[in-house]
């Protein structure tokens, strides 16, 4: 439909059918050769169309401006980009809280400072991982719901050149911009703008999968560090080669790419910011060439660093018996609170207890660090008579399994309050393969 015929411009019937049956014909070299002269792109199209519309080429970009054009574009653009990206971050947290769900009670050293700390679980620490995509899922909704239509505002934004034609009409021209809002597939338009839709808006989309990000570059550096204790590893291929020099590598090439990416996606921020910082009054146009770039390589590095991330979710390959002697290895230390209560309930005294254990930790550190041994702590309690009373109950003492306090259940209660929802909207794609070409 028409609007600016039904709004009651003299605009033929003649006019709007030759406009749609030209509208996918676009003669690029045309336009390439009219911009060569004209030196400005919009218009170049401008003339292209008018040459296969020669009915219709008076009223071509009546009343219209370069960023009627363009700056609606963008937001189209930015908006489907949104919904490209959405169930794809979807997919990513299925996979994911499929992992976490599965691992939920199996005991691993934790982490502080790189270094070995209180034990929590697998399914758990993919929680961490799964808590941060959501947000990122929230955020990324939220921008994409924030997203309004430039709509028709003129050249400085005070849709005067509509007025006009509408001969002061000021309700016809609020009916063609709510229409053409509405026509884009949008809810609401800017009601203020300047030439350009404020640049805040780019700097906002752009925030937040930048922020996703950072989300994922951490989650992967996770599993490049795991990697290398051998106890989680990214999918490695029957027939892949880690590296031309050393045959037994299993390099986790896919999480360094998706690092690698990252990096590039929180870089690209600065692009907005700055643009937005630098826009003189109504608008300068020192801001095209950068948008051009920044705009639609970040949704693109965004896109196939979630199709890598859904690639390695779906493939992750756990080792429970590296965990296992990890977690043996360390335990003795981090049981030696659990020691001290047990003898305190068998009748001892805390501090007798305590001094007994620093002496005998510290006996067995040395036999770790300097001699290149195992941790001997165990051994030592159970040859010491002062430890005879408990004994009996060392093993129970020292299951894994009561070092991981509520995590099993802190994951069940996560996932199903906090991310099973988050992914209902996306329920008809969530079940999506990605061929991943490497």
């Amino acid at each position: 439909m028409d609007y600016t015929k039904a709004l009651g411009l003299p605009v033929t019937e003649a006019q709007v059918a030759e406009m749609e049956s030209h509208a996918e014909d676009i003669d690029f070299a045309m336009a390439a050769e009219e911009e060569s002269k004209l030196r400005h792109d919009v218009m170049a199209h401008v003339h292209t169309f008018a040459h296969c519309c020669p009915t219709a080429a008076p009223i071509i970009h009546l009343g219209a401006t370069s960023c009627y054009v363009g700056d609606n574009t963008d937001l189209i653009m930015l908006r489907d980009g949104f919904d490209i990206l959405l169930p794809k971050l979807a997919r990513v947290i299925d996979r994911l809280s499929n992992f976490a769900e599965k691992y939920a009670g199996l005991p691993t050293l934790g982490f502080t400072h790189y270094q070995p700390a209180q034990l929590t679980t697998v399914g758990k620490r993919a929680c961490l991982w799964l808590q941060d995509l959501a947000m990122d899922m929230r955020n990324l909704q939220r921008a994409r719901e924030d997203l309004r239509f430039r709509g028709v505002k003129g050249t400085t934004g005070t849709q005067a050149s509509f007025l006009q034609l509408f001969q002061g009409d000021h309700d016809k021209v609020e009916d063609l911009d709510r229409m053409v809002t509405e026509m884009a597939g949008f809810k609401k338009a800017y009601m203020v703008t300047g030439q350009t839709y404020s640049r805040k808006v780019d700097i906002d989309c752009l925030s937040h999968l930048a922020s996703m990000g950072a989300t994922i570059h951490k989650i992967c550096t996770d599993i490049r560090l795991l990697a290398n204790l051998k106890e989680i590893e990214e999918p490695f291929e029957k027939e892949q080669i880690g590296s031309s020099a050393m045959p037994y590598k299993r390099n986790p090439m896919r999480c360094e790419r998706c690092c690698s990416l990252a990096r590039h996606l929180i870089a690209l921020l600065a692009d907005p910011l700055q643009t937005a910082s630098v826009q003189w009054l109504e608008r300068t146009l020192d801001d095209s060439a950068n948008r051009r770039i920044s705009l639609p390589e970040s949704f693109l590095t965004a896109d196939i660093i979630l199709s890598t991330l859904q690639n390695i979710t779906e493939g992750l390959v756990v080792y429970p018996k590296v965990i296992e002697r990890h977690i043996l290895h360390e335990l003795p230390f981090m049981a030696t609170e659990n020691i001290i209560m047990a003898m305190v309930k068998a009748g001892g005294n805390r501090q007798d207890c305590h001094e007994k254990i620093r002496v005998l930790s510290q006996q067995a550190a040395t036999v770790v660090k300097h001699e290149g041994g195992d941790n001997d702590l165990l051994a030592r309690v159970q040859a010491d008579p002062y430890f005879a009373p408990i004994l009996g109950h060392l093993d129970n003492i020292l299951d894994p399994k009561t070092f991981i306090g509520r995590a099993p259940q802190q994951v069940a209660r996560f996932l199903s309050e906090e991310v099973r929802p988050l992914l209902e909207p996306y329920k008809a794609e969530i079940d999506v393969k990605i061929e991943l070409e490497l």
